[in-house]
């Protein structure tokens, strides 16, 4: 069979996998021949319910043969074994990119293992939810969202992920791996892992206070631990691959918690109040910036 349109490949159909082929489907309609693959026997009967891929292979090596683009949308712990598997299938001229939360470790597992004239252009979409799986996605997932891009402003492959990131409504921006890495453990690393943290403290709480918490968990607890609900698979992944940046900034925050331990033991209001003025003022910044989800009733 010949395939005149541009073959473009996602291995793992989770959350980000699956709303990278629905975006296709729904942006970019019949422009490109889309392959999909994950081990995951069940994601594969319901992305194949979905009707939005072209040709789901019954292997990752199968699924990358002919294709101009393969994305990776699998944890970064599984990248230099899926790497292994695929690199001796790669068409020659390919772009290899993927969705990982930490860069430096994606580099350093796939750039010795990935063929010399294939091109290794990392990347990482600022998007996601705490839902797993292909039914969690959605096509306008990346809508408004950052996606990451490591590699030279000016060179063509990226500038072809440029685009085509684009067309899934996402903001483009270009940055090293060391920088990323640095600005994710602070961004999302850290908040991840205070989350998982603090749902610990209450699960180690005696029996009845535990049970207290657990029942009148309000808007506070429950939402500062909805990403406690992420997919922890993932998330062990991305602190064993960025242990030194995230511990850089875990040093960081609790030497600003003491501070704070120490004003409120000296119940300093005066400091107290402008800590929290100073934290509110950056909060609607960031609300400002736009950086959330869209609108549920626009998810499809």
């Amino acid at each position: 069979m010949i395939i005149k349109k541009k073959i473009v490949t996602i291995i793992g159909l989770g959350l980000i996998g699956s709303s990278i082929l629905r975006a296709f489907s729904y942006y970019l309609k019949n422009k490109f021949y889309i392959k999909a693959y994950d081990i995951n026997s069940e994601h594969i009967k319901v992305v194949k319910s979905f009707n939005i891929v072209d040709e789901i292979c019954n292997s990752a090596e199968d699924s990358v043969k002919d294709s101009d683009l393969v994305i990776l949308a699998i944890p970064v712990g599984s990248m230099a074994e899926v790497g292994k598997l695929i690199s001796p299938y790669l068409k020659k001229g390919a772009i290899l990119t993927d969705t990982g939360s930490t860069k430096l470790s994606v580099i350093k597992d796939l750039s010795l293992l990935i063929p010399k004239n294939v091109f290794l252009i990392p990347s990482h979409p600022l998007a996601g939810t705490e839902h797993s799986g292909p039914k969690a996605g959605f096509h306008n997932l990346f809508e408004g969202r950052y996606w990451i891009i490591i590699s030279n402003k000016n060179d063509k492959n990226g500038m072809f992920l440029e685009k085509l990131f684009k067309k899934f409504g996402s903001k483009v921006e270009f940055m090293d791996e060391f920088y990323h890495d640095k600005v994710l453990a602070i961004t999302s690393h850290l908040p991840h892992l205070i989350a998982y943290s603090i749902v610990d403290t209450a699960n180690n709480l005696e029996s009845d206070l535990k049970n207290d918490v657990i029942r009148y968990s309000a808007t506070g607890f429950r939402d500062f631990t909805r990403l406690a609900s992420s997919d922890p698979t993932m998330w062990r992944d991305v602190f064993l691959n960025n242990s030194e940046a995230v511990l850089e900034m875990l040093q960081r925050f609790n030497e600003d918690l003491s501070a704070l331990q120490k004003l409120i033991r000296k119940k300093d209001s005066d400091e107290l109040y402008n800590f929290f003025k100073n934290s509110k003022e950056i909060r609607n910044k960031i609300i400002e910036a736009k950086q959330h989800l869209p609108e549920v009733s626009k998810l499809k």
